[in-house]
């Protein structure tokens, strides 16, 4: 077995390949990685499997990143279709991926997207268990369950999401006091039912040491799934969702103790005013484990607009200390996303992340928008067109509406405010100090009418 990850080759001094390469890609030392690394802050999903990888680092002080899920299911199962998303999330900037294959030929296409992807693959092997092993979900075995893990970990995924932390206690526990939402996470979910009918305990969390020996094995980062996640803002940071979050802190540092890297998922739904609070109560808990959330949603009316409801908790969330943002796309709650639901998912999450790494203060965050406003102040449309996070559909909507003059837009016009300005300030330099603008007889042509005389007008 190979026994060397990202997080032992850290604590032992050694700067990895893959350090240098995260290093490089956010501007800092390869030292000041490898020493968060070591202490479980930024963890660096890398599967000795995974070939055409280019490592990305998650955690304390580096760029917010985002994940783009995606999934072959019974009603939607065109491969080719998915891969379009691939190719999609991937071109708009996607730092991960995760799988959430549940029918099908799951295996042939996990494979292949590790072959092809060069960011972090995750996957959740709940959702495959019953496809892999022909057998319904009570019929299913903890053999069963463990051997679909190391089937993904054998294809190269990265990073693994694994409901460990819902026990016979929480099912206990949600049965005597209700929940709005109840489960809504669909594999914490099967998890309760499995436990529920079985009278046995998660084998995730009675078997957690085998767990990360598969782990360790190929330096599979462990995500702890929060299978009580609220799924409506009336159930967010209630009982159910925090003593899971305590149990989860417990498993992240035995985790950590055995050489495993391993981050937390984290909710769901819940109000703007009680994001803040769930960043910190899961950065004390955990360990100052990397904290991945989804969303959060911040209102649960929006079925249709769900990337805006979470771009707004992501935004809160990651500016608050959480370092990786699961999209959501406007398909949330409705169906299966499209290509083009992908994308707005992930210009959705992209802008949420990158106005909280200007909140937080990292280094250089705020450089690309100080370049825009230059840009935009110089009325130099190419520049701004190559600023964008999505510059093709900046130009596009330019080009929908061209103006009578072409530095302007059809917006302002002869009005436009940066014209003036420049206009203005150009004529108060040739000037010199001193001179009004009314008083210089030079300032144009006989008949020609100027900008400024727009204005004074």
């Amino acid at each position: 077995m190979n026994h060397t990850t990202q997080l032992l080759a850290a604590r032992k001094g050694a700067i990895t390949e893959q350090m240098r390469s995260v290093a490089k890609a956010e501007g800092q030392s390869a030292e000041s990685v490898r020493e968060r690394v070591a202490a479980g802050t930024v963890v660096i999903p890398a599967n000795i499997g995974h070939k055409s990888l280019t490592p990305v680092g998650i955690g304390t002080g580096l760029r917010t990143k985002i994940n783009a899920n995606l999934g072959i299911s019974k009603d939607c199962r065109d491969t080719e279709m998915e891969f379009d998303k691939v190719k999609a999330a991937l071109s708009h900037g996607a730092d991960a991926i995760m799988d959430l294959s549940s029918y099908g030929e799951t295996a042939a296409f996990r494979r292949r997207l590790v072959s092809f992807s060069p960011v972090p693959i995750g996957t959740v092997p709940m959702y495959d268990v019953m496809g892999m092993h022909g057998k319904g979900l009570l019929l299913l075995s903890a053999d069963d369950l463990f051997s679909t893990v190391e089937r993904h970990i054998e294809d190269g995924i990265d990073f693994l999401t694994i409901h460990a932390g819902i026990t016979r206690a929480s099912v206990e526990r949600l049965k005597e006091r209700g929940r709005l939402t109840n489960v809504v996470s669909r594999g914490g979910s099967m998890l309760f039912a499995w436990m529920h009918a079985r009278g046995e305990e998660n084998p995730f969390f009675a078997r957690y040491d085998e767990l990360l020996e598969l782990c360790r094995d190929k330096d599979v980062t462990l995500s702890l799934g929060d299978a009580l996640r609220p799924g409506s803002i009336k159930d967010a940071t209630d009982g159910l969702q925090v003593s899971e979050l305590i149990v989860l802190g417990d498993l992240a540092e035995r985790a950590r103790r055995a050489g495993v890297q391993v981050m937390i998922e984290g909710p769901g739904h819940v109000a703007m005013n009680e994001i803040e609070a769930n960043v910190v109560l899961e950065k004390r808990l955990c360990g100052g484990a990397p904290f991945y959330v989804l969303g959060p949603l911040v209102t649960d009316i929006a079925p249709g607009y769900d990337h805006i409801t979470a771009a707004i908790g992501g935004a809160i969330a990651a500016s608050a200390g959480a370092d990786f943002l699961c999209y959501v796309t406007p398909a949330e709650h409705l169906r299966l996303p499209t290509a083009d639901d992908v994308r707005d998912g992930i210009m959705a999450s992209r802008i949420a992340a990158h106005a909280a790494d200007i909140a937080k203060g990292l280094p250089g965050a705020r450089d690309r928008d100080d370049a825009m406003s230059a840009a935009r102040r110089d009325i130099d449309w190419e520049a701004m067109f190559g600023l964008a996070l999505d510059g093709d559909k900046a130009r596009a909507y330019r080009e929908s509406s061209r103006p009578e003059e072409e530095d302007s837009c059809t917006m302002c016009g002869s009005l436009c405010a940066m014209k003036t300005m420049a206009s203005v300030l150009r004529e108060a330099a040739a000037c010199g100090p001193g001179v009004r603008f009314a008083d210089n007889p030079k300032r144009r042509e006989p008949n020609k009418v100027t900008e400024g005389d727009r204005i004074a007008e």
